[in-house]
């Protein structure tokens, strides 16, 4: 039987509660974000994010050192796969958009690309894996 070693990975929020005098809020959160030192952060292991794939290799104990295999997107993280999907989303609005009044369509095409990534996007919103023939979408 094939082995294969796995790095999953999630994200712990680490947080620090500051004050800082600005003369709005939005001046105080420019300086937060400014603010690098970080002698008084916090874990907050309560909120951790999901567990997500981070790395495929072919056998046993051979990470970053085997051969590295491919991570289907449902394996991935779930934030980043809404934001790699959403450019695919944006491109087809972009060309919907600028698509003229007159002369004949492809509409087949475009309706297969819009379609799947319509069902690309309900299946990460629902946390399962892509459809097959999600009309290439990434």
């Amino acid at each position: 039987m094939p082995v294969f070693t796995i790095e999953t990975t999630y994200r712990l929020r680490v947080y620090r509660q500051r004050s800082y005098e600005a003369e709005t809020f939005e001046a105080a959160c420019a300086l937060a974000i400014a603010d690098e030192g970080w002698d008084d952060e916090k874990s907050d292991v309560e909120t951790s994010g999901d567990i997500y794939v981070t790395g495929v290799w072919d056998g046993r104990n051979t990470a970053y050192s085997g051969t590295a295999l491919p991570i289907p997107s449902q394996f991935g993280e779930q934030v980043q796969r809404k934001a790699d999907h959403f450019e695919v989303l944006l491109g087809l609005l972009k060309v919907f958009a600028h698509i003229p009044d007159t002369g004949p369509h492809d509409d087949l095409f475009w309706r297969r690309r819009i379609e799947g990534a319509i069902a690309k996007a309900e299946a990460i919103l629902a946390g399962a894996p892509d459809p097959e023939g999600s009309g290439g979408a990434s």
